[in-house]
């Protein structure tokens, strides 16, 4: 596919009337990673997150994990047992009181890179989608702690009572510190499947589309959520809207945690790949 986006640029460019076209007409391309360069990410766009990091996941994060091979980011979570770093007996800490690091990941970032506020974000990906899988295409803002600073989450895969969903999220802050509101979808993998059985062993667009009224979700152009920027105001003591901000992105797969659960004992080696990160702006 991304050997045929200059292409496609050039014919719309052209005024062939294809209507695919629209959106290149009203966006144009202002940043993108195609992952076409082998081995380790570039630096000059990218940071990595390290070690244990939130919601009680399993993984520790580190750079290793991801890597580029033939055209897509691969984010790879694998099971390998060795001493925690930050472990410390009797801390109440959960970060601190593994003994052992049981599998590794990677979370990729461009904060401090690359931040955007408003436009069309697309990631063309096929995600991992055994028992204990938890990937990830999400955004931050950088100003507030969380949740004040604003979370979308564009893709989240993960089980809810056992049963396999895709989300699509935005969330800001309340009157209470680190407590958020949401605005969740959720839809059962199984609808996918029904149409496709196949579904998961192919790639599929996920897209936001945020502008000054609203922030919308699609999955292969199919609208999932709707959140509306009047709606979305962080109570004390800041009261800003969080999402009339800059944003950056984060790529990662998470394993078990707070909500994917318990792993399956062949689920490893676990293979999230990103096709590509496009990011478009009106002119």
């Amino acid at each position: 596919m991304k050997k045929n986006f200059g292409k496609f640029l050039m014919i719309c460019a052209m005024g062939m009337m294809f209507p695919l076209c629209t959106m290149a007409q009203e966006y144009q391309l202002v940043w993108c990673d195609e992952f076409n360069t082998d081995g380790r990410l570039d630096d000059a766009s990218w940071n990595y997150e390290k070690g244990f990091t939130r919601n009680h996941e399993l993984q520790w994060y580190q750079p290793d994990n991801a890597y580029c091979f033939g055209g897509h980011l691969i984010i790879e979570a694998r099971q390998e047992k060795r001493p925690n770093p930050m472990y410390e007996e009797g801390s109440k800490d959960w970060r601190k009181s593994r003994e052992f690091i049981e599998c590794t990941s990677s979370s990729v970032t461009t904060r401090g890179k690359h931040e955007f506020q408003y436009g069309r974000f697309e990631v063309r990906a096929r995600i991992p989608v055994a028992k204990g899988a938890w990937p990830a295409i999400w955004t931050l803002g950088n100003n507030l702690p969380w949740p004040s600073c604003g979370e979308i989450d564009i893709m989240e895969f993960y089980r809810i009572k056992g049963v396999r969903h895709i989300l699509a999220n935005a969330a800001w802050g309340t009157e209470r510190r680190f407590s958020a509101k949401w605005d969740t979808q959720t839809v059962p993998f199984a609808k996918y499947l029904e149409m496709n059985p196949d579904w998961a062993t192919e790639f599929h667009v996920w897209r936001m589309d945020w502008d000054e009224e609203a922030i919308r979700l699609y999955l292969d152009d199919e609208l999932l959520n709707e959140t509306l920027l009047s709606e979305t105001i962080n109570g004390s003591p800041d009261h800003q809207n969080p999402f009339k901000q800059p944003h950056y992105i984060l790529l990662n797969l998470a394993v078990g945690g707070d909500n994917g659960g318990p792993v399956e004992a062949d689920a490893y080696p676990m293979r999230y790949e990103i096709d590509y990160v496009r990011i478009y702006q009106k002119k």
